[in-house]
Parts: structure tokens; C-alpha cells; sequence
């Protein structure tokens, strides 16, 4: 019997340098994915993508979040009402004077975005991603 990991792809951990990130990646991808940046709202290619898919870590490729679990928050930012079974790590953020729940690749380590309780039912879960840390695969 296959594995989670082997039916949706999910590999072992990466380990990089920043230097071979910052040849791996575009420089808005840097700074999202390896300095814990934010992208401006309503400024990412897949904001508004409703195709069926996967969206995955755009440093590593690994499987984030299904298009089925995707919604309109009007936050300006992709939001998602749960991630896929190991494929992120939740992380306590106090940065900016604020707590916050920061969401990394659990392959990469990459920072994706941040996770709050004010999504919708049943889960409660919005999962409040950047574009930049995404890429999407159409299935």
C-alpha cells in the first residue's frame, strides 16, 4: 500500500543554501519563500484562478492545497479552508507586535502565509497564502 507521501507527491525534506534559493527563485519568490515576506493584496497571478488542481510550493514543488478547498476571502490573498494531510508545518509568529500562525512548506521550509480561525464552516480555518510562494498544476 502506497504511503500519503507517494500518492500525492510529497517528498523528502530539501535543504538549500539561500544562495542556491536565490538561483532557484524569482526575487519576489526569495523574498516571500526564504524572508518571511508578504506580497501587496490583490497583486498575485492565482488570486483569482478557479481551474481545478493543485496548488503546490513554488520552490519545491510539493503539494499544497487542493482547488476544492479554495474560497473568495476578500482578503486579497489566496485563502484555503485546510491544507493537505502533511504538507505544511504551523508555527507560532510573534513578528510585528502581533501572534499569528505562520504556515512553512513542511518540505522546504518555505514560508507560505499564515493561518487564522475566521474561515468558514466547518472548519473555521483560513489558510492566507501568497501567490508568490505558489505555483498551480491543472488537473
Amino acid at each position: 500500500m502506497k504511503t500519503i507521501s507517494e500518492v500525492i507527491g510529497l517528498g523528502p525534506k530539501i535543504e538549500m543554501t539561500e544562495e542556491e534559493w536565490k538561483k532557484r527563485l524569482t526575487t519576489e519568490q526569495f523574498r516571500v519563500l526564504r524572508m518571511k515576506g508578504t506580497e501587496m493584496p490583490f497583486s498575485g497571478e492565482l488570486l483569482y484562478n478557479k481551474e481545478k488542481g493543485v496548488y503546490q510550493c513554488a520552490a519545491c514543488g510539493n503539494p499544497l492545497f487542493r482547488s476544492d478547498h479554495k474560497f473568495d476571502s476578500g482578503t486579497g490573498w489566496p485563502s484555503f479552508t485546510e491544507a493537505i494531510e502533511g504538507s505544511v508545518e504551523l508555527l507560532p509568529d510573534y513578528s510585528h507586535g502581533m501572534k499569528r500562525v505562520e504556515v512553512r512548506c513542511s518540505r522546504c521550509g518555505g514560508h507560505l502565509g499564515h493561518v487564522f480561525d475566521d474561515g468558514p464552516s466547518p472548519s473555521r480555518k483560513r489558510f492566507c497564502i501568497n501567490c508568490a510562494a505558489l505555483s498551480f498544476e491543472k488537473k
